[in-house]
């Protein structure tokens, strides 16, 4: 696992009229640093993990890609978005999921749990629902424990382009939705060991 590096008279000169940015982006050698994170694989490919600047490391030194993960958690039946989210100071990563509204509201009418998705996003046995399948699905996929998120926080509304959660290619905009969701995630590490 590393940076992707691309070198070649093809790939790319440099910025026009801007020598900083140019250095920031083409090391010494020649090397464009494209930003992103990949693994070879068994049979010759290169796989894209995640973007650098997304890739941060927990209080034991371990390295989380937190795309990987969250695509991960994505499969879910029961998981419309996901943000997963960690700090160095700790030693775990903790999520905020958006439920899938339809899969949570079967499973809640089959279980006698009566509610609106805000309702049920407060429900002790919805959100263990969902952590269970999550973790399993991580379990399968291959994800080490401390990949794994810890404790999840259930939030009724979906990321938007409109609240500032989303770019306009529908990508997390990772900042802001760690300050929007900073109580929920402050609390969520006050109740871990």
């Amino acid at each position: 696992q590393g940076e992707v590096c691309i070198k070649g008279s093809n790939v790319f000169k440099g910025y026009f009229k801007d020598p900083a940015k140019t250095k920031e982006a083409i090391d010494g050698n020649g090397w464009l640093h494209t930003g992103d994170i990949g693994q070879w694989l068994p049979n010759g490919t290169l796989k894209i993990i995640d973007r650098k600047k997304h890739i941060f490391k927990l209080s034991q030194g371990e390295y989380i890609a937190p795309e990987k993960v969250e695509n991960i958690y994505m499969r879910s039946r029961y998981v419309a978005q996901v943000f997963v989210h960690g700090e160095s100071l700790k030693s775990s990563v903790v999520a905020i999921v958006v439920p899938e509204v339809e899969a949570v509201k079967e499973w809640a009418r089959e279980q006698d749990i009566p509610g609106t998705l805000s309702v049920l996003c407060a429900n002790p046995h919805v959100k263990q629902l969902v952590m269970d399948d999550i973790t399993n699905l991580g379990k399968n996929a291959g994800l080490k424990s401390f990949e794994q998120a810890k404790d999840i926080y259930l939030h009724p509304d979906l990321f938007s382009e409109q609240n500032g959660l989303l770019t306009p290619t529908l990508k997390s905009k990772r900042p802001q939705l760690k300050k929007y969701f900073t109580p929920q995630i402050d609390d969520m590490y006050l109740k871990l060991p």
